[in-house]
């Protein structure tokens, strides 16, 4: 066995398989590539621990539908979410249900780099789930009341137009909230905001 680190890449695309895998092994990874999430779930009881590099749109079953049959099998390994229609409300829907992080193709190779750095750190430290909390409620302190708001609608996945709409104000003072936001909290994307968000409990349905 290979004492490099084992990504799974699941894509139905040959060439993102291929550019993916391309990338992280010159990077020092071991990769495995699935051309669907029905392969990978036939072999994942036996699959050799790693992370998961996971597309979104499939035939046949869907990423959110992967990830979720991964959940009810009890296999743990920490998923990155790949989407290639800046579809936000999705992925949010997968950060919800545990993914590490989402990535929009064509993705940069720091970006995946980085996101599976972070997925790697989530198995080493199996993190404290209430030290991030406590964490994440700390850094929340700093934003105000409406800029709480908007992230919380941005954790539920909202568009800038419908957090405008709910909270009464215009699309433009929702984009001064969130960068805002992002500053405040030391987020460099939508995901990073996102992570600190959930941890502290936001983006609940209402209601």
């Amino acid at each position: 066995m290979s004492d490099r680190r084992l990504v799974h890449v699941i894509d139905d695309e040959d060439g993102v398989r291929r550019s993916a895998s391309f990338m992280l092994k010159t990077s020092g990874f071991a990769t495995r590539t699935w051309e669907s999430g029905v392969a990978f779930l036939k072999e994942a009881r036996h699959a050799e621990p790693g992370c998961i590099l996971l597309d979104i749109r499939m035939p046949e079953m869907d990423g959110l539908e992967v990830q979720q049959a991964l959940k009810d099998r009890g296999i743990a390994m920490p998923v990155i979410v790949l989407t290639g229609h800046g579809d936000v409300t999705i992925a949010v829907r997968a950060m919800k249900a545990g993914a590490v992080d989402f990535i929009e193709k064509p993705f940069d190779s720091d970006v995946l780099l980085g996101a599976i750095a972070r997925a790697f750190d989530r198995i080493d430290t199996a993190a404290n789930v209430l030290v991030r909390a406590a964490e994440a409620d700390v850094a929340l302190g700093a934003l105000t009341a409406r800029e709480r708001e908007v992230l919380d609608g941005l954790a539920q996945g909202y568009p800038n137009k419908t957090i405008a709409y709910d909270l009464g104000i215009s699309a433009r003072t929702v984009e001064v909230h969130r960068a805002n936001v992002m500053a405040k909290l030391g987020a460099r994307s939508l995901s990073d905001a996102l992570r600190i968000a959930f941890a502290a409990g936001l983006g609940k349905t209402h209601g």
